[in-house]
């Protein structure tokens, strides 16, 4: 049965889709299931495994729900004694622990903009773990000799880009293009989307200039509410490299949930006049 299991956590890997895994690791008395039976559980429901069936197994099924959600893990002890024996139809009698661990792909980060920034976040975020794509229109700035390691490199219209592509729910996403206008393009194409992260570079005065431009065309505040702008935690950088490195402690941060939606403006950069 963990057969079954082990290859459907691969294959949800490989297609990027998170869930669950409920493991059994411990057990005193008589239980239904042995310690290391496991059961993955999607968020769509679908189950596969067992843990033994019955009210608990249906408590970490919910479990599991949680933690695909909130993406932290948790210890659950059960005691199986008469009430559970007498609702179930199950004489056991034991106790049981189980721990329900998210599973995750590799986070997707889609860099939009190739300049020195995004040349530099791209190289750092592969270094720990992310799975980097990187957009530009400019063919001397967007190429595989740039970004070796990169899942893919789009060379093509921004916007034009946006519009055809279906982002994952898990993805993180900044803006980082060389300028005003192509900034704005894509935050209006990219603010509707459910993603994980989706930050904006810029400076404060840069950022209220294009939320001011996209509530003009009557873009709900609370899609703007949600953008991480201006991007970046404030370590005082200056550099391009430095800058990468400060947005890329904000994605680590949003990953591991200590940072989230616009808890991060509090922390941001307060940079003047920004070159990408």
């Amino acid at each position: 049965m963990n057969q079954e299991v082990f290859a459907a956590v691969a294959d949800a890997l490989d297609r990027a889709e998170p869930a669950a895994l409920v493991t059994i690791i411990s057990t005193t008395g008589s239980t239904p299931q042995r310690v290391g039976a496991k059961m993955l559980v999607f968020a769509d429901g679908r189950m596969v495994g067992t843990i033994g069936g019955g009210c608990y197994e249906n408590d970490a099924f919910w479990k599991a729900r949680e933690a695909i959600t909130n993406r932290r893990p948790q210890l659950v002890h059960y005691q199986l004694d008469d009430d559970f024996a007498q609702e179930t139809g199950l004489i056991c009698g034991g106790q049981m622990s189980v721990y329900i661990e998210p599973i995750e792909p590799s986070p997707e980060l889609y860099v939009v903009g190739a300049g020195h920034v995004g040349f530099h976040l791209a190289n750092l975020a592969h270094e720990v773990g992310f799975r980097v794509h990187v957009v530009d229109d400019r063919e001397k700035f967007a190429n595989t000799e740039r970004f070796p390691h990169a899942a893919s490199v789009v060379t093509e219209d921004i916007p034009a880009w946006i519009e055809r592509t279906a982002l994952p729910a898990h993805a993180y996403v900044v803006i980082v293009t060389r300028g005003h206008n192509n900034d704005l393009d894509a935050l209006r194409a990219l603010a509707p989307r459910d993603l994980r992260y989706l930050g904006l570079i810029g400076s404060r005065a840069k950022v209220a200039r294009i939320y001011d431009a996209l509530t003009s065309e009557a873009m709900p505040a609370a899609l703007l509410k949600e953008v991480h702008a201006p991007i970046g935690l404030d370590i005082g950088a200056v550099t391009p490299q430095e800058i990468a490195v400060s947005i890329l402690a904000e994605l680590i941060a949003v990953k591991h949930g200590k940072v989230k939606s616009r808890d991060a403006a509090e922390l941001s950069m307060k940079w003047h006049n920004l070159k990408v």
